[in-house]
């Protein structure tokens, strides 16, 4: 093979010969789930967590994808062709190919998994809030879907605006999430981020923090975030399997004392820790 591998419906491929259906459900409606994992040393990170979210969102979707011993070894074959270390691996499953319309086919699912190197992060983010909210009570709230439309606009308009991430809030006014990461604020010491019920992607490196702030006995509070607390925050950090922890610098108007603060440096190095001496927690 030359150029890169991915492996598409069992079958590993270069990329230039790789092909899905022009009437595959995921290109023609965004009807599909996806995740994307952190790559060390050639594992991929919390790989239990990460494929039980995967379940998760295919049901919420009804869809059903190869079972986690499939898609590990798919992985494996993937990093190994490619010869990727630190890198980043995405696994996508759609409705697979389909009537054109809103009506799924009878083909089943397209399920492609596929890798490139890691990127690497600034230590801190410029975000700006976009005018667009997120809907809390949609049916797709809470899963990882294809269907990034909104995230590609609002990340244009955050370069725009002399960002590199946008936050949404949601339809009552309270914060929700980044496009592709959570938030969290630290006001007085203690850590302040949203709940499942504000309409934010409940992200594996946000569960994680949150256990290593009983761990390090930081006050963690997940409750209704209005934009307000951000506003007046010490610090205030992103989380995301390729972000990690990342600091945010400048918050529309509001910049941050300290981008890291010490909370953010302190969760940040517990975590580079937890990567190190447990690739699954």
């Amino acid at each position: 093979m030359t150029g890169p591998s991915v492996w598409v419906d069992g079958v590993l491929l270069g990329a230039e010969v790789a092909r899905v259906s022009p009437f595959d459900h995921g290109l023609l409606v965004g009807d599909g789930v996806f995740e994307t994992l952190r790559v060390y040393d050639g594992v991929p990170f919390a790989w239990r967590r990460h494929t039980e979210r995967l379940e998760h969102s295919a049901a919420g979707l009804g869809l059903r994808g190869p079972d986690r011993a499939t898609l590990r070894s798919a992985a494996d074959a993937v990093l190994a062709a490619n010869g990727l270390e630190d890198a980043r691996l995405r696994i996508t499953v759609t409705g697979g190919p389909a009537p054109l319309g809103s009506e799924r086919g009878e083909a089943g699912p397209t399920v492609i998994v596929a890798a490139s190197e890691a990127r690497a992060f600034p230590p801190s983010e410029r975000v700006v809030t976009v005018p667009w909210p997120r809907n809390e009570r949609g049916a797709t709230a809470g899963l990882k879907t294809i269907s990034y439309a909104e995230n590609v606009r609002a990340l244009a308009y955050a370069h725009g605006h002399d960002a590199s991430e946008a936050l949404f809030l949601n339809t009552v006014g309270d914060v929700c999430e980044a496009t592709g990461s959570n938030i969290f604020a630290v006001v007085e010491g203690a850590l302040h981020t949203p709940p499942a019920e504000s309409g934010c992607l409940l992200g594996v490196t946000r569960a994680l923090v949150l256990e290593l702030c009983e761990d390090l006995e930081i006050e963690a509070i997940v409750r209704s975030l209005p934009p307000e607390t951000l506003e007046r925050a010490d610090e205030a950090f992103l989380t995301s399997s390729t972000r990690e922890v990342q600091a945010v610098s400048h918050l529309d108007s509001v910049a941050f004392a300290a981008a890291p603060g010490p909370v953010t440096r302190r969760l940040a190095e517990a975590f580079r820790a937890l990567v190190t001496r447990n690739p699954d927690p």
